[in-house]
């Protein structure tokens, strides 16, 4: 009977279980989800699914009825098995997609494609999916775009041409290189005008890397990289149109057609915007907001070859007018008959830019390619009287060779650039047998790379590289860099990079602010390249739970510079640059939380806190500054709620804290200048926008909503020297634009809509 006593036992266990079986395949909107997780919850029960999607699972009902889906990138699901509605022997089980990118594959932060998750160097991703969700405006720009990324934001640069400039970590746009397709293309004169002719159509996705990249993108990448991916030609319809009218008078078309030739498909996009309004709301006399006429062709071409070997080729046109001034310059376009006029003060700029690039993957060797660009740049301006014309042709070309050698992956790499650059001002002025002549630059710069990528384990990758560029005037110039990425669990990474940084600086091509105002540029001496030293430490999470997914990043960043070049704005009738004596350095903290519930809800909120300092060493004594237009404190939230499959309602929100400003001084009514500056610190603000999307027929979109929603404008002029009495506006001796540091646009409401037309080839 001793013996007959373990079966009884175990007759109840076997009545109350209730075994069954599972069945069912995973998809997302797009296709088939290979080797996705499945498994029941707050049990031991999962499995993988295959190549195909399909899954198999037994199920015990009896102490778990909860089916837990994930894949990387998608939106995880939950399904409670004692639903009569769902057939267990027949799942079809279909995720959407993240727009927070964490599925991407990656190229920018080794030159190899890498998923995310997996890349030594951390890369920050932001789809087209999450730019048209938080962005839609047809004409939102990168440096809008890149405020996505937490410890990026948008600086303004000038109180009339109100150019903006990208900030990563406390370092301004021209310490960013920008990479079309990763090919460096909008350095020097680029960077103030060349970034605002991309159009959201032709972006994919954005690739950005916070922190030193010399190492593989040479001089420029000092705070770190932005890697704009365009479209392949073969994922997207026949015909692509958005259109898109404000309340700002400002109209957006854009045009994208994907032809094809034989086996080779191609893509064709136009871009065309034009706004034409006069607000002054802070009774300046000057337009709050520039006018303009932008027209953009971009053509991309993927060559079939019978090797599968890629072989693309792309071109891009670029032209703007952009102007603003007081209302007589500007309206009924009276602008393009006074150009230069000495009486009504007013800034035209005509941007000419031409491109071209592409890749070459050669057949007779695995690893080996060849990435290329031309690019031609002509900028005919006048702010007010001064005429500022400047052109600059920019060649690159590199070799690489990739190579695995057991747990070793090795890149190396040989490139050649050929920077040209010309403009009208004392940049480029030559002392010859005491008579002063123009004299172009052209810089000549070889350069080579080695960068080795060692994975002694499944938790552990180390990267150490070096890069040798030899400069004209500077000779040899090295940029080693190391990276660690350990993982201690599965979805939690933490990461390690140090590097150095070299920047030649362009002074009259990189900051505008100071040629729209009268304030004379004194150059003290020959400006010595910026060197830099930074490291970054970098943690992120990713996990399952909150009813949903997501993941948590935080980044502690440091850099040290030493030749730092930093305008001075003490003295109200100059600008003064020099190499500074002592040193510099940004240091700081920035995190985020991107978060997507199981019904679809997102938010994403990040935070970054930095501090931005400069020493001077005058008369042995050491005096230490905030740098100015680096708030200490910044931040964002956006949110995504969607109504039901079809419609949602997203929105984003931007802080930016107190800041230090340029030193300058008011005027009297008599003409006279104010004992004591304007306030040299702001008042933090914030800006929120709030965007309808919806799917009406045949995935086909309209979208409306409305920017800057509570109207916030900078509260006093970003001018000074506008009221000068002795003179007519803008003509003032002690004009000038730098005090701008917030927005002068106001609240705007727009209405667009996307029309695809034909399969995705």
């Amino acid at each position: 009977m001793k013996h007959l006593l373990p079966f009884f036992i175990l007759i109840p266990m076997v009545i109350n279980s209730q075994i069954v079986e599972i069945n069912g395949t995973i998809n997302s909107e797009f296709g088939i989800l290979s080797y996705a997780s499945v498994s029941i919850l707050d049990s031991k029960r999962g499995t993988i699914a295959d190549e195909k999607g399909n899954f198999y699972l037994k199920a015990d009902l009896s102490k778990n009825n909860t089916l837990f889906v994930s894949f990387l990138g998608h939106i995880s699901k939950k399904f409670s098995l004692d639903d009569p509605t769902i057939d267990l022997q027949n799942l079809n089980i279909i995720l959407q997609e993240d727009i927070n990118g964490l599925n991407e594959v990656v190229i920018t932060g080794t030159l190899k494609d890498e998923f995310v998750t997996e890349s030594a160097v951390k890369v920050n991703v932001i789809t087209s999916k999450k730019i048209n969700s938080f962005l839609p405006s047809g004409g939102a720009n990168i440096t809008e775009i890149v405020q996505l990324v937490n410890g990026a934001q948008e600086v303004i640069a000038c109180g009339v041409c109100y150019t903006n400039s990208i900030s990563i970590n406390g370092l301004e746009g021209p310490y960013t290189s920008v990479l079309l397709d990763g090919i460096p293309m909008y350095g020097n004169l680029a960077s103030v005008y060349g970034l605002n002719g991309i159009p959201n159509m032709i972006i994919d996705r954005l690739e950005i890397v916070k922190g030193p990249s010399s190492t593989l993108y040479g001089s420029e990448a000092v705070a770190g990289v932005i890697n704009i991916i365009t479209k392949n030609p073969q994922e997207q319809p026949f015909l692509s149109l958005d259109v898109q009218g404000t309340s700002h008078k400002e109209s957006f078309i854009n045009l994208a057609l994907t032809p094809s030739i034989g086996k080779s498909y191609g893509y064709f996009g136009i871009n065309w915007d034009r706004k034409s309004d006069y607000d002054d709301y802070n009774n300046d006399g000057f337009g709050d907001d520039i006018n303009l006429g932008r027209f953009s062709i971009f053509n991309k071409w993927k060559i079939y070859r019978e090797s599968k070997k890629e072989f693309i080729i792309a071109t891009r046109y670029y032209f703007e007018d952009r102007r603003n001034g007081v209302k007589e310059y500007l309206k009924n376009n009276n602008y393009k008959k006074i150009r230069g006029d000495n009486k009504i003060y007013g800034e035209s700029v005509y941007t000419n830019r031409f491109e071209i690039f592409g890749k070459y993957e050669f057949a007779f060797t695995e690893g080996f390619e060849l990435n290329y660009s031309y690019s031609k740049h002509d900028q005919n301006s006048y702010y007010g009287t001064d005429y500022y014309e400047a052109k600059q042709d920019i060649f690159f070309s590199q070799f690489t060779l990739d190579r695995k050698y057991g747990k070793h992956d090795l890149l190396l790499g040989a490139s050649i650039k050929n920077n040209l650059y010309d403009d009208n001002t004392i940049a480029t002025e030559s002392d010859k047998n005491g008579i002063i002549i123009n004299k172009e630059s052209n810089q000549f710069i070889p350069g080579v790379l080695i960068q080795d990528q060692y994975k002694p384990s499944e938790k552990i990758s180390l990267i150490g590289g070096l890069r040798i560029d030899n400069y004209n005037e500077h000779g040899f110039i090295y940029a080693p860099s190391f990276h660690l990425k350990y993982n201690p669990g599965k979805w939690l990474s933490l990461r390690l990079n140090i590097g150095t940084g070299f920047r030649l600086v362009n002074l009259f091509t990189e900051d505008h602010a100071f040629i729209t105002g009268q304030r004379e540029v004194k150059i003290l001496e020959d400006l010595n390249p910026e060197k830099s030293k930074s490291i970054i430490f970098n943690t992120n999470y990713i996990y399952t739970g909150l009813s949903g997914s997501g993941n948590l990043d935080l980044d502690l960043f440091y850099t040290y510079f030493s030749n730092k070049i930093i305008p001075n704005y003490n003295n109200q009738n100059f600008i003064i640059y020099e190499n500074s004596d002592g040193y510099a350095y940004s240091k700081g903290i920035s995190g985020a939380l991107n978060h997507t519930f199981l019904n679809g809800i997102a938010i994403s909120l990040s935070f970054n806190h930095q501090i931005v300092r400069y020493t001077e060493d005058k008369n042995n004594i050491k005096s230490l500054y905030d740098m100015e237009h680096s708030p200490k404190w910044s931040g964002g939230l956006n949110l995504k709620f969607p109504i039901n499959k079809k419609w949602s309602i997203n929105s984003s929100s931007n802080y930016v804290g107190v800041m230090r400003l340029p030193t300058v001084y008011e005027m009297d009514k008599n003409g006279l200048i104010s004992a004591e500056p304007r306030k040299t610190k702001s008042k933090p603000f914030s800006i929120h926008n709030i965007n309808i999307n919806g799917v009406v027929k045949n995935k086909n979109e309209i979208y409306f909503g409305m920017l800057n929603i509570f109207n916030f404008r900078q509260k006093e002029s970003p001018l000074v020297g506008y009221n000068d009495p002795n003179y007519n506006k803008g003509f003032s001796p002690f004009f000038d634009t730098s005090y701008a540091y917030a927005p002068n646009h106001g609240r705007e409401i727009f209405l667009g809509f996307r029309l695809m037309i034909g399969k995705k080839n």
